[in-house]
């Protein structure tokens, strides 16, 4: 049911923006929530709706419409799941190109999580909700490859803090556009919210987290090269935007490549090809590889014999 939330602007509030306005004196909206619903038209002052840039007068009547609450628990669904190795306390799924791993605005269902909740039921870890049961570290959509879930909260923990102390290996090959010169390398550069669209991440030091990437060519071939990468740190997009950085995006990338974007790849060319991690109740070391999918292969056929 919809509800409403009133309130009158104070003589020494008078001036003041109203999406800022409404973050103070409603805790449960942020500015970027109270902007949402300006937008909405669902915020009147003195009885008219409201701009976003609206600025308020001592007096007025707030009148804030708030939306129907929406229950966000992910759904069991019937969705075959790529399972490379399972036991009491985790899961290793090989996650296909094209499948989101935890659902969001525009992808509520047929996300991994809908069908891990399918396959393991409540047996997941409930450190990161129910939005991602179980989810310890993610890939993009159209990347794919290998992702460990934990199915209890100590399997989680102490996941997460191998994740943090770089002791997890995660090892990627992607083809890159252009011909690195050096066969191998390092990108040190932070990464944050991009200024210009955010929506994007950049390297930038405003507001960022270090964020460091191996690289180690494989082969070369005309105009691209076959390029393994090994991440030290797992910032959002980290792969992408530090390849673009270089002037090397990933072939197949909409955002961080050219504006002429391979379409037949339906998204960047690259596959989180391995991982390793200690077990987190055995303390065994654990590794895991998974070959290169039919989208990457042909891809690589396309471009013919490496370079000599």
């Amino acid at each position: 049911m919809q509800r409403e939330l009133t309130f009158s602007v104070p003589e020494e509030e008078s001036g003041a923006r109203l999406d800022s306005l409404i973050a103070r004196f409603c805790p449960e909206l942020t500015r970027s929530a109270a902007q949402k619903l300006l937008e909405n038209g669902a915020v009147t002052a003195g009885g008219t709706t409201a701009a976003k840039n609206y600025r308020v007068r001592a007096g007025e009547k707030i009148t804030i419409r708030l939306p129907e609450p929406v229950d966000d628990t992910a759904q069991p669904e019937d969705i075959p799941l790529d399972i490379v190795y399972e036991d009491d306390d985790l899961l290793v799924v090989n996650k296909p190109k094209g499948m989101v791993v935890h659902p969001a605005a525009g992808n509520r269902t047929g996300t991994l999580v809908n069908a891990l909740l399918a396959h393991c039921g409540t047996s997941l870890s409930g450190i990161n909700g129910v939005i991602r049961p179980g989810i310890v570290h993610r890939i993009d959509k159209d990347t794919s490859g290998l992702l460990i879930v934990a199915k209890n909260d100590a399997a989680h923990r102490s996941l997460a803090a191998q994740i943090k102390a770089h002791s997890f290996t995660r090892e990627y090959q992607a083809v890159v556009y252009g011909n690195l010169k050096q066969d191998d390398g390092t990108v040190d550069a932070p990464i944050g919210r991009s200024a210009a669209d955010r929506k994007k991440m950049a390297v930038t030091e405003k507001n960022s987290r270090n964020a460091v990437t191996h690289y180690h060519v494989i082969a070369r071939c005309g105009g691209f090269t076959h390029v393994a990468l090994r991440l030290e740190t797992g910032r959002t997009h980290q792969i992408r935007v530090h390849m673009a950085w270089l002037g090397h995006p990933v072939a197949g990338d909409p955002v961080y490549g050219p504006k002429k974007v391979i379409t037949s790849l339906h998204g960047q060319c690259l596959h989180a090809g391995k991982i390793g991690f200690e077990h987190p109740r055995t303390g065994r070391w654990m590794d895991f590889e998974s070959e290169l999918p039919p989208y990457f292969t042909a891809f690589l056929a396309s471009l013919g014999k490496p370079d000599a």
